[in-house]
């Protein structure tokens, strides 16, 4: 597990590197040797220390080594260029890739977080679009949650490397964001009246658990445990009301406190594992 000072910023970008670094150093060694396997075929004949720099030139497709090859040691050569040519090619269209999908995430971040507060919640984000009289906004984060939600699972899957990216600025990072995001969900699901509310949070709380359960499933977390109780539901049902929403007629603090268990768990499995802080109930 991480420490409670987080994840540095640094700490995924030298994985990253160090990964292609590695990969480099390898296919360097492994034609150094099938180079010092050919040194009859160069000319001047090339023992290890000169085959590792004939490989190398080649490798970074710089061709600095005057010595000549021929035979089987001509093709051993075009490899090892072809080889650090495609190296070269898959790292910075990785990089492209890495960087889209973590500006992607992060915007959703940094908007929610402007409106929910830092760390952001759900409560926040209703009293300040209840603040603002702006309830057809409220509708579209659920909507645009749904959106962000699908976005961070196809690309942290495709790239698990991004769970661990952390931009400057964005805070809690994108477990606070997540388990904001549902919490939304869960009181217009059981706790605020807005039919036209209900089936969009019912979508994306959907969404978040398996964005939440992939991404634990793919670096081993299990969920912790949450301390969600019955007894703060009513202090979260006299703010919401303070702020104007009408409520059920019937409100069940058993089903919320338990149905918010389902996922803060999880959601604070990922965020102690990066040394961030879950999205609170109650701000």
């Amino acid at each position: 597990r991480r420490g409670k000072s987080g994840v540095s910023t640094s700490f995924a970008p030298a994985i990253l590197m160090g990964s292609f670094l590695i990969w480099m150093v390898l296919l360097w060694l492994g034609f150094g040797l099938i180079a010092h396997a050919l040194g009859d075929w160069f000319a001047p004949p090339a023992d290890f220390p000169e085959a590792l720099f004939i490989v190398g030139s080649a490798l970074c497709t710089v061709g600095l080594s005057g010595i000549e090859a021929h035979g089987p040691a001509r093709w051993a050569l075009v490899l090892a260029g072809l080889s650090g040519l495609s190296v070269l090619t898959m790292a910075v269209t990785y990089l492209l890739q890495v960087q889209e999908g973590i500006s992607r995430r992060d915007a959703g971040i940094l908007k929610l977080t402007t409106a929910a507060g830092q760390p952001p919640s759900a409560l926040g984000l209703l009293e300040r679009y209840a603040d603002l009289d702006s309830p057809e906004e409220i509708r579209r984060v659920l909507y645009r949650g749904r959106d962000w939600c699908a976005t961070v699972l196809q690309s942290h899957a495709s790239h698990p490397s991004l769970i661990y990216f952390r931009s400057v600025g964005v805070g809690s990072g994108w477990p606070a964001t997540l388990g904001a995001m549902m919490d939304l969900a869960l009181m217009f699901e059981l706790l605020i009246e807005d039919r036209e509310s209900r089936a969009p949070a019912i979508l994306l709380r959907s969404e978040g658990l398996r964005l939440i359960d992939d991404l634990n499933g793919l670096i081993g977390l299990e969920a912790e445990s949450d301390d969600t109780s019955a007894a703060a539901v009513p202090r979260v049902c006299a703010r919401l009301t303070a702020a104007g929403y009408k409520l059920r007629s019937s409100v069940d603090a058993a089903e919320f406190a338990e149905q918010r268990r389902k996922h803060a768990g999880r959601v604070r499995a990922a965020a102690e594992h990066l040394g961030t802080t879950a999205a609170p109930l109650i701000p």
